[in-house]
């Protein structure tokens, strides 16, 4: 390595240059940690010693022109390999002496990805802005008759709720695991089933003015989600919250603090679903003293016919209960009552209402054996307007139908009050 390569490069990223160990390797940082820089510097030496055509990918074409571009055209002037390496600006590329070549692609032009072939090496920069089905279609243009194949991903973190945790952490809805994202910012760098993972800030690029990281730590007091991202470089929840205060307990104590409730006002509220759409069924007490509400246990499933769903909620124990339900499905609340259910149409709210009425509870508590209502709940947070980045008070980043199962349940229910009566 010569002189000018080793004052480019930050210490945290020394190993990461080369090692080719691992197919897959994930990159995951906060601002200015250096990342994408030192993932085009270890792609340029690559392409150096071997002759390889590599893909560099993002999710729109021109955005290359500033960033990935950009940064292999630098580092090809500090390395004084002007004249031996050549860039072109129209359409970019990057052609090596031995016959090595970068090519930039969008995945919004993706015609442009049918003509590639011997692909032996893939970036995708800012991959959590690609569509997971774009990732998929990559990994399949990834081909080589001879050569060891690789793709790197870089990445600010961004929400839980993207592909990229889903598919290289967890995914709680799939109950797919492969890494504890704390576990990586404790070790910086890990490998797990053929994937290197590495986890930097901005404190791991020793080339950064004090000043930047100033602004990066201002970030704190008025935008924590952007502070979480851009300063800690770590994964969570992108928005406001729609339930701050919902938390999980283990079942039994759930149920043991139910026990202890003096006047326990029980309720049950279903949402009805099919194709796309979930049947969820809560069933919930209020501890109307300490406006705090429990959920103890729940059904969730779809493409079930209506008498399907009958025979197992009463194998539940809830045909004797009184069950609120969504009052757009007149014909379905008519049929379970054929079936012998208590079932009624729940009072109409708008949204915002039902939302409002859900925050007032001081706490929310839910048993961990409710899966499906703690993926929903846990990090439900509200859609912003793109223009304005106000929050939109009656939509949500995800369809919640256990939300929707709350507000049913309780639509006669208020927490300022002792209305209703128990649902049992």
């Amino acid at each position: 390595m010569t002189t000018a390569v080793e004052k480019e490069v930050n210490p945290h990223f020394e190993d990461f240059l080369f090692d080719w160990r691992c197919k897959t390797q994930l990159l995951v940082g906060g601002y200015g940690s250096s990342k994408s820089y030192h993932v085009a510097l270890k792609i340029l030496l690559k392409l150096l010693e071997e002759k390889r055509t590599a893909l560099v990918v993002r999710e729109v074409y021109d955005t290359h022109r500033d960033s990935t571009f950009s940064l292999f055209t630098e580092i090809i002037e500090d390395l004084g390999l002007s004249g031996k390496v050549k860039t072109s600006s129209s359409p970019m590329t990057v052609k090596f002496p031995n016959g090595s070549k970068i090519i930039f692609r969008g995945m919004d032009k993706p015609e442009k990805l049918k003509s590639i072939n011997n692909i032996s090496l893939i970036w995708l920069e800012e991959c959590s802005e690609i569509k997971y089905a774009g990732f998929k279609e990559l990994l399949g243009r990834l081909r080589h008759p001879t050569l060891d194949l690789f793709i790197i991903l870089s990445t600010n973190p961004v929400s839980k709720g993207n592909w990229t945790y889903k598919h290289f952490f967890k995914n709680e809805m799939e109950e797919y695991f492969v890494l504890d994202d704390e576990e990586l910012y404790k070790q910086r760098t890990i490998i797990v089933n053929n994937t290197y993972y590495h986890h930097s800030t901005a404190d791991d690029n020793l080339f950064l003015p004090a000043s930047y990281i100033e602004q990066l730590d201002e970030m704190a007091t008025y935008d924590p989600d952007l502070h979480r991202i851009a300063r800690k470089g770590r994964f969570g929840v992108n928005g406001v919250l729609v339930l701050p205060q919902f938390e999980t307990k283990p079942h039994d104590q759930v149920m043991n603090e139910i026990a202890l409730i003096r006047k326990p006002i029980r309720k049950n509220g279903m949402d009805f679903g099919f194709v796309d759409s979930y049947n969820a069924v809560l069933r919930m007490v209020v501890d109307h003293e300490n406006k705090w509400l429990y959920i103890y246990e729940e059904y969730y499933k779809r493409g079930m016919t209506d008498d399907k769903t009958a025979d197992e909620l009463e194998e539940l124990g809830l045909k004797k209960s009184i069950i609120k339900a969504d009052n757009a499905e007149p014909k379905t609340i008519a049929y379970f009552k054929q079936r012998g259910f208590r079932m009624y149409s729940c009072k109409k709210l708008t949204r915002v209402e039902n939302t409002k009425k859900m925050k007032r509870f001081k706490r929310i508590i839910c048993s961990e054996a409710c899966v499906n209502t703690i993926r929903e709940l846990k990090e439900l947070t509200f859609k912003k307007d793109s223009k304005t980045d106000e929050i939109i008070e009656d939509e949500f980043n995800i369809d919640p139908h256990t939300f929707s199962a709350m507000w049913y349940g309780l639509d006669d229910y208020e927490v300022a009050s002792v209305k209703g009566a128990n649902s049992k």
